[in-house]
């Protein structure tokens, strides 16, 4: 008998472990795709704040490991992401939550900073924490006070003549009015003082600022003097705190160890005549631009002497008071060992006039030598109720005068002033402003001069590189005005004359068949190849309410564009 056995064929040893792996690998391929696609997703809903997914996809978030949503972007992300935007929109942006405002003031995304405050208390917290941040690290550093309304009773808890209450009248009304002007005062200082300690103190180690500038226009002129210092005895009657901001000031000078750009311009007793020997010889070697212009009542001391210039050999802009600025001063900016100056602002006022003398200035021989020296040198210049007679010895023909802005309170500008500037200053003119705001109540000076040719016209006529045009408080005939646009056209890019200061002829005024206002802005309009209109608020436009705002701010751009 035979049996048949069907004996199974041995597989190859590890068949099975192979197929098994293989199955194994396939599996966990897939789950972690899974895994990775709800990762994606939990992220995603993160991102976009999708509301409704409750604890689902809390669980799923839990899945992978770590949060996910904004708050988990690393803080170099959210940094990169900040440098994009604008610093309202980063502020905006850091309400998002905790870890994104920890970002906001990373020192990378806040190397300038510009600050306009109004000098007022509630001002100063923000001020403080502003600077306890950016204090330590910022680069650029510009700060400008002023005190905005010190002399209306808006805002204030007085009665004017249109409120309900009883006005005093006579010598009591008076009596009341100064008493609010000298308690809104006394406020306005002590609130200044304050703000500008906040300012110095949180920068006084900083070694890595570079530009540093401070403007505080809170002084009202009157007859008697200024204001600010009449009152500032009363706020600090033992000069403490104006001794500690000038200490700290000096400080910052002495910490200094990449300072290029200095200016303080009509802050209250804050540079003093040895405020600038704090200044290293090293950091003043490599200063590019200086302004000091203070807003004490000048004596006989200067800020700045000609021996201490002489440290600063590498100036490119200075801005001075006029009568600071001395023939021995030109002589030091002419030496070989100097690099070329190229912006010069001078301010020149009435009160430093009277004080100094203007023996000491420099003649015509020294403005030459400038010029041969840096043929870019270009000289900006501001005259505060400067008499003719003094404005005819200060403007040399060697100038390279390209801005002068004229300001009045006493005493007017002369049609022969006029037109010595159209005259001697026709190849560099571009920017004229001329302000009046004499109080006369038979109305605006006529600087013609009942002459044939309006000096106005011939400024225009001559100044082929004229560009900016400013005219308030003085008279300006209508055909004039037309004859100006015609004449610069559209190379004239600012024409501002306000309303008030426009007078037409009878002639004109007679015609019933034209309106003389219409017919004017037409005629500008078309001479000048765009739209124009006369300045109906006068509020609207600083250089004509502010003055010294305007020329600080045109000041620092003026030495910016070189």
């Amino acid at each position: 008998m035979l049996l048949f056995l069907s004996v199974p064929q041995p597989r190859p040893p590890g068949a099975r472990t192979r197929a098994g792996a293989a199955r194994v690998a396939r599996w966990r391929r897939q789950r972690l795709r899974l895994q990775q696609l709800r990762r994606l997703r939990g992220l995603l809903r993160g991102l976009r704040g999708r509301p409704g997914a409750g604890s689902r996809r809390r669980g799923r978030m839990a899945l992978c490991g770590q949060a996910a949503g904004a708050a988990s972007l690393p803080s170099e992300l959210i940094v990169h992401i900040f440098s994009f935007l604008s610093a309202p929109d980063r502020l905006r942006a850091s309400a998002s939550c905790s870890h994104w405002r920890e970002c906001l003031f990373y020192p990378a995304l806040w190397p300038q900073l510009r600050i306009c405050l109004r000098v007022s208390p509630a001002e100063q917290p923000r001020l403080e924490f502003l600077m306890r941040k950016c204090g330590w690290f910022v680069r650029e550093l510009r700060v400008e006070f002023a005190a905005e309304n010190y002399l209306s009773g808006g805002g204030g808890g007085g009665s004017g003549p249109g409120d309900g209450g009883s006005a005093d009248n006579g010598r009591g009304g008076e009596e009341v009015d100064a008493l609010q002007l000298s308690t809104r005062w006394l406020e306005v200082l002590r609130t200044y003082l304050e703000l500008v300690l906040c300012v110095l103190v949180s920068i006084r180690n900083n070694r890595n600022l570079q530009k540093f500038s401070l403007f505080g226009d809170i002084s009202v002129l009157q007859q008697q003097g200024s204001l600010s210092n009449t009152y500032l005895s009363k706020v600090d009657p033992d000069g403490k705190k104006i001794k500690q901001i000038q200490q700290l000031f000096e400080e910052i000078l002495s910490n200094s160890r990449q300072l290029k750009w200095l200016s303080c311009g009509f802050m209250l007793e804050i540079v003093t005549p040895t405020s600038l020997s704090s200044l290293s010889n090293s950091v003043a070697n490599t200063m590019e631009h200086l302004s000091l212009l203070d807003n004490n009542i000048p004596g006989n001391s200067t800020l700045i002497t000609a021996v201490e210039l002489e440290r600063f050999v590498n100036l490119c802009s200075l801005a001075l008071d006029f009568c600071d600025f001395t023939a021995e001063m030109a002589r030091v900016l002419t030496d070989s060992n100097h690099v070329p100056l190229q912006r010069l602002s001078l301010l020149v006022h009435n009160v430093s006039v009277m004080h100094k003398s203007l023996d000491n200035m420099p003649n015509d021989e020294h403005w030459k030598a400038l010029s041969r020296k840096s043929t870019n040198l270009r000289v900006y210049m501001m005259a505060f109720d400067i008499k003719s007679e003094d404005m005819l010895k200060i403007l040399k023909p060697s100038i390279p005068l390209e801005r002068i802005h004229f300001d009045s309170y006493i005493t007017c500008v002369s049609g022969a002033i006029v037109d010595l500037i159209s005259r001697q200053y026709d190849k560099f003119l571009t920017h004229f402003i001329l302000m009046n705001d004499v109080i006369d109540t038979s109305g605006f000076p006529d600087i013609s001069d009942n002459r044939n040719e309006d000096p106005l016209v011939l400024l225009a006529w001559r100044c082929t590189k004229l560009s900016l045009l400013a005219i308030h408080g003085y008279t300006v005939w209508a055909h004039n005005l037309i004859a100006i646009a015609r004449l610069r056209g559209s190379d004239l890019k600012v024409l501002e004359v306000t309303e008030e200061s426009i007078d037409f002829d009878q002639g004109e005024l007679a015609d019933q068949d034209v309106d003389p206002v219409h017919n004017l802005i037409e005629q500008v309009s078309l001479g000048l190849g765009q739209p124009w209109h006369a300045v109906m608020d006068i509020e609207s436009l600083s250089v004509f309410t502010e003055p010294n705002r305007h020329f600080y701010r045109e000041m620092q751009s003026f030495s910016e564009d070189i």
